[in-house]
C-alpha cells in the first residue's frame, strides 16, 4: 500500500499483551500479511477471535456474477454500452461480469438496493471505481466517504460494505486482480516516497478514518468470493470489532480528478496515464489535459498494435477525441492481434487542437481477455467496421 497508517488503540509493542478494560481478558491480535511474511502487512486488534464461525456453506454464484461464457466469441474490435444492461441488486449481487482471464476480471454494477451482508474477496484485490453515486465505504479498517470519480483500492481479504446515500442512480466498475494494485515503482524514490515527477502524491490518497468498534454479539453474514465460487459464513460477532490497527495493508481512495496528466512535445503513449500497476495488467486514467506542443504535432494517437496486450477503455465523461459513437458508459475492447487507432477523419480533426476534455479508465492486460454474454447483450454491432471510410 501507499505508506504507514494507524487508527485506534494499539499496544506499544506488537505481539505483546493488550488487555481489555476488565484487565483480565486480551484483545486478539491478527496479522494480515502479504507475500507470506515478506510483503506489506497490518496488525489488527479485535474484541473477539477473528476465526469464530457459527456455520458456513457454499452458495450458488449470484445470477449476475455467473461467468456466462460467450463461446467462440470472435477475434474482433468490441464496443458495448454498459448503461444499457440494467440489472438490479446490491453491491455484491448486482455485479455483472463482462471480461476476465486467469488474473483479471472486470465487472459493472448498478447498485439498486442495500444489504446488511459483508463481503470479502478472498482471492483478488479490487479497485472499485465510482461512476455515479455517493456514500460510505465501511470496513474493519475504518470508514471512507466516496463520490464521483473515486477509485477505492481494496486489498485482498478486507471485509467491507458499500453504503450508498441514494440507490436511484448508481454505477460502479470493479476491476479484480490476483496481485496487488501497486503504486508504480518509477513514481517512487528509494524510500518509497512519491517523487516530484509522479502524477499524484501522498496527499491525494485518502486513508481510512473514523474507526468505530462494534462489539455486539449476534449472527452476521459474510459473503466470501473465492475465484468463481461463493461461500456464506455466519460469525457470532460483528466483523468490525477492531479497536485499533497499524501498518501498510489497508483500503484507500484515489480520485481520478486528482490525477495530473503529463504533456509532451509529441504524443505520449498510454503509460503516461498510468495510476496503478499489477503483475499482469496496468490501470490508467485519462483526464483533461493540454495537447502536444510541437508545431506539427498530431494530438490523436497513432495506430498501434500491442502484440501482448488487450486494451479496455471505459468512457466516463467528456468529448472522446479519437473515437465517434462512444458515450459515457461505453467500453471498447481492442484485443491483441488487431491494430487500432483513430477512426476516419479523427486524426486530421485533431491537428491544431490545444486541449481535450475527457475522463476514462483504461485497463491493459498482458494476457487475452474472455468476454461474457453480458458483452454480447449490449454490443454495438457495427463497431468492427467503424474504421471504413464513409461512403
Amino acid at each position: 500500500m501507499a505508506f504507514y497508517h494507524q487508527l485506534g488503540n494499539i499496544p506499544k509493542v506488537k505481539h505483546t499483551t493488550f488487555f481489555k478494560d476488565d484487565a483480565k481478558s486480551l484483545y486478539r491480535e491478527e496479522l494480515v500479511s502479504s507475500q507470506g511474511f515478506s510483503g506489506p502487512y497490518s496488525n489488527l486488534y479485535h474484541v473477539y477471535e477473528p476465526s469464530r464461525v457459527l456455520r458456513s456453506q457454499e452458495i450458488p454464484p449470484f445470477e449476475s456474477l455467473e461467468q456466462i461464457a460467450w463461446k467462440n466469441a470472435p477475434l474482433q474490435y468490441y464496443h458495448f454500452f454498459t448503461d444499457d444492461r440494467k440489472t438490479k441488486g446490491n453491491f455484491i449481487s448486482g455485479r455483472n461480469l463482462y471480461m476476465h482471464n486467469s488474473t483479471c476480471a472486470i465487472s459493472f454494477a448498478m447498485v439498486t438496493e442495500d444489504t446488511e451482508c459483508f463481503f470479502r474477496n478472498a482471492y483478488h484485490h479490487e479497485v472499485i471505481f465510482i461512476h455515479r453515486g455517493t456514500g460510505r465505504f465501511l470496513s474493519e479498517y475504518g470508514d471512507l466517504p466516496f463520490g464521483y470519480g473515486d477509485q477505492i483500492v481494496v486489498p485482498k481479504g478486507a471485509i467491507y460494505q458499500l453504503k450508498f446515500d441514494d440507490y436511484a442512480d448508481t454505477k460502479i466498475m470493479i476491476t479484480e486482480s490476483t496481485t496487488p494494485f501497486n503504486i508504480p515503482r518509477h513514481y517512487r524514490n528509494e524510500y518509497g516516497q512519491l517523487e516530484e515527477h509522479a502524477p499524484y502524491c501522498e496527499r491525494d490518497l485518502r486513508r481510512p478514518e473514523n474507526l468505530q468498534t462494534h462489539s455486539k454479539l449476534g449472527e452476521y453474514q459474510i459473503i466470501f468470493k473465492a475465484g468463481e465460487r461463493f461461500f456464506e459464513y455466519v460469525w457470532d460477532h460483528h466483523p468490525f470489532d477492531v479497536v485499533g490497527w497499524d501498518g501498510f495493508h489497508y483500503p484507500f481512495i484515489f480520485n481520478m480528478k486528482d490525477f495530473k496528466p503529463k504533456v509532451g512535445k509529441i504524443h505520449l503513449p498510454p503509460p503516461a496515464h498510468l495510476v496503478f500497476s499489477t503483475e499482469s495488467f496496468v490501470y490508467c486514467n485519462f483526464c483533461p489535459r493540454l495537447f502536444d506542443f510541437h508545431e506539427q504535432a498530431i494530438p490523436a494517437p497513432y495506430y498501434h498494435y500491442n502484440v501482448d496486450s488487450d486494451e479496455v477503455l471505459y468512457y466516463v465523461e467528456g468529448d472522446f477525441m479519437s473515437r465517434a459513437g462512444v458515450k459515457a458508459g461505453s467500453v471498447t475492447l481492442h484485443p491483441t492481434g488487431l491494430t487500432h487507432g483513430p477512426q476516419p477523419g479523427k486524426t486530421e480533426a485533431s491537428i491544431g487542437k490545444k486541449e481535450t476534455y475527457e475522463f476514462a479508465v483504461m485497463v491493459d492486460t498482458f494476457a487475452p481477455l474472455q468476454v461474457t454474454q453480458n458483452v454480447k447483450a449490449c454490443l454495438d454491432p457495427h463497431y468492427n467496421q467503424s474504421w471504413l471510410p464513409k461512403k
